[in-house]
């Protein structure tokens, strides 16, 4: 495999900032521009289930992939990305047995 030269890697560098700020620039919630917009990208891909796209992997192991230190500040930045599992129906099974 060829080795990357400087500008070589500059060019490449450049068209990829170039295609995150066009990415980013197509939503107008985007909070983040350049390639630091791609990083969140990736992790947003990571956490969406297999059925909307995304790869659907645990914390763990998407705080891993990211190179975080701790799952926590991976859940301080990605947690409201994870999909919620509880959708009321095991709380409405619980009160059904405690009243009954």
């Amino acid at each position: 495999m060829a080795s990357l030269r400087p500008k070589r890697l500059e060019r490449l560098s450049s068209r990829l900032s170039q295609k995150a700020k066009y990415l980013s620039s197509m939503s107008e919630l985007a909070n983040y521009t350049g390639l630091h917009s791609l990083r969140h990208f990736y992790a947003s891909w990571l956490i969406n289930r297999k059925e909307d796209g995304g790869l659907g992997l645990p914390a763990k192991m998407v705080q891993e992939r990211l190179g975080h230190a701790s799952i926590a500040m991976t859940m301080d930045v990605y947690g409201n990305f994870f999909p919620r599992t509880d959708d009321g129906t095991e709380l409405a099974r619980a009160a059904d047995i405690l009243l009954s």
